[in-house]
């Protein structure tokens, strides 16, 4: 069984690998093999096609991507707040992205596809063998599981105080998620050199952050606005 597993696992590495320096679409099944020193007929044993390779591919995504979030959910027993674990959570996603991309294209690649297979008009136009790969299923299963210990910090903060009351967990951490993808997909942009904006990497993250912060604490800023004025006229 052992040997099964390190099969399975180095054939993912070599997918990993070629689908990073090749792209998913120029790689071919037989390159995977190849590249994994395992003879084709067996890679197709265990993974049926290169769909069936992408989902299992997606779903080791998912899983470590869920351990981020296990990771960072942990550190309440250390005393730290609901805001403080979002916050460090979104750096931890931003590094897990630059350091494994092709595991975090999979996972945003999922969500689009789970766009497609929500709605039965769309849902045609997904591939066949992506939809009987046992591993797209068990992700149908499993890939909210990181958005509910988001959820939890989220509750977490409520309860700690670090977070306003007033906020639904569920709707503020999917918020939150949309606005993380958005600024990983946001870097090129920003760190483009040609553009005349003042809005660079260094600045982009902390104030990134600081904005996300004062969404979910609350500011008594436009109230000291509002007095300063007051004091002044």
């Amino acid at each position: 069984m052992a040997g099964e597993k390190n099969k399975e696992k180095l054939i993912l590495d070599s997918a990993v690998s070629l689908f990073t320096s090749k792209g998913y679409l120029a790689t071919r099944m037989e390159d995977v093999a190849k590249a994994a020193g395992i003879s084709k007929g067996l890679t197709y044993f265990y993974y049926k096609n290169k769909e069936d390779l992408f989902m299992a591919l997606t779903k080791k995504a998912f899983d470590q991507f869920k351990d981020e979030f296990r990771e960072e959910w942990s550190n309440r027993t250390k005393g730290k707040s609901g805001l403080d674990m979002l916050s460090d959570l979104l750096v931890k996603i931003v590094v897990f992205a630059k350091a494994n991309q092709v595991y975090y294209d999979a996972i945003l690649n999922f969500l689009d596809l789970l766009k497609k297979y929500n709605n039965p008009e769309t849902r045609q136009f997904i591939d066949p063998k992506t939809l009987e790969s046992t591993h797209f299923q068990k992700l149908l299963e499993i890939h909210h599981e990181p958005a509910k210990i988001g959820i939890m910090m989220v509750s977490q903060g409520i309860k700690d105080g670090s977070i306003r009351a007033e906020l639904q967990p569920e709707i503020t951490f999917y918020t939150i998620w949309s606005m993380i993808i958005g600024y990983e997909k946001m870097l090129g942009p920003i760190e483009y050199e040609g553009k005349d904006l003042k809005i660079h990497s260094e600045n982009w993250e902390p104030g990134f952050l600081r904005l996300m912060q004062e969404m979910l604490k609350g500011t008594i800023q436009a109230t000291k606005k509002t007095t300063v004025q007051t004091s002044l006229f």
